[in-house]
């Protein structure tokens, strides 16, 4: 039988990992900078197998608009162009038998205004997350109360506490939008 201490550290954990997340895909949105982790959801077609392509190539950043990525089998060089072309980035690769190059080009305003959109969408997805966990946890403290594990002034005080932690993590959320807005729009 679930404690409320545990239905509330479960909730706790869970909206952590939400914000975890939101942060993850954050990263993966594209800025005027290089970023290593703009190529985190390229997949390479590696003998037939999806792989990701951090574990086909050391990917670096040796200017503030340019990706190097250097293959360990320099056979994988062409499946690595194909992936990075037909990826959502629209970048466009060149090689040179050994290394391929990502120029990273300036952003125009309206491709910003686009980015934004695409990140408070990612936002709104994280905040949803977090309101589901809360609702989940109401509903399990519901449940105990129902079978009279609970009584009321524990259930309003523990109810307060999932309310807190809500707030808590949508504020992450929103902390980590606000930032994540500034560096897209920032020229």
């Amino acid at each position: 039988m679930a404690t409320v201490d545990e239905l509330i550290n479960d909730a706790q954990t869970r909206m952590g990992k939400s914000v975890d997340h939101a942060r993850t895909e954050f990263n993966t949105v594209r800025t005027g900078r290089a970023s290593a982790s703009l190529l985190d959801r390229i997949d390479v077609d590696y003998y037939g197998t999806p792989t990701p392509l951090k574990q086909l190539a050391t990917i670096s950043v040796p200017e503030a608009r340019m990706l190097t990525i250097q293959p360990f089998d320099p056979s994988s060089i062409r499946n690595i162009e194909k992936a990075i072309q037909e990826s959502d980035l629209g970048l466009t690769p060149s090689n040179d038998g050994k290394m391929i190059r990502l120029p990273i080009p300036q952003l125009t305003e309206e491709r910003r205004k686009d980015l934004v959109k695409v990140v408070r969408n990612l936002a709104e997805e994280g905040r949803v997350a977090v309101r589901e966990i809360r609702r989940d946890a109401m509903k399990h403290l519901k449940d105990l109360v129902d079978k009279g594990d609970v009584g009321a002034d524990e259930e309003h005080r523990a109810e307060e506490r999932v309310q807190k932690l809500t707030d808590e993590h949508t504020k992450q959320i929103d902390d980590l939008l606000k930032h994540k807005e500034a560096e897209v729009m920032e020229v």
